[in-house]
């Protein structure tokens, strides 16, 4: 089975945006990453994707809305992060 695909919204000076990358990173993962600095009308596809969440990052892996940073962590902590990335979960 193929890893599902990470799809991040983020900027670049974002501390948040960084430490979610940072542990996707040394989790493996893959991060296809949409800057929404350098493409501000992308904000709004993301917000309508995220329902109506406008703060970066927002974080998909595969079709699930994982959510941002502190989501991302709190799926770390409780075990259910790697096998979202694994694509079992």
């Amino acid at each position: 089975m193929s890893k599902p695909r990470v799809l991040m919204y983020a900027t670049a000076a974002c501390p948040f945006c960084q430490s979610a990358e940072r542990l996707l990173v040394a989790k493996g993962a893959q991060i296809e990453k949409i800057r929404v600095d350098l493409q501000p009308e992308l904000r709004a596809e993301m917000a309508k994707k995220a329902g109506g969440r406008r703060t970066v990052p927002q974080i998909w892996i595969g079709e699930r809305h994982v959510g941002g940073c502190d989501d991302l962590h709190a799926l770390e902590r409780q075990g259910e992060l790697d096998p979202l990335l694994e694509g079992t979960k």
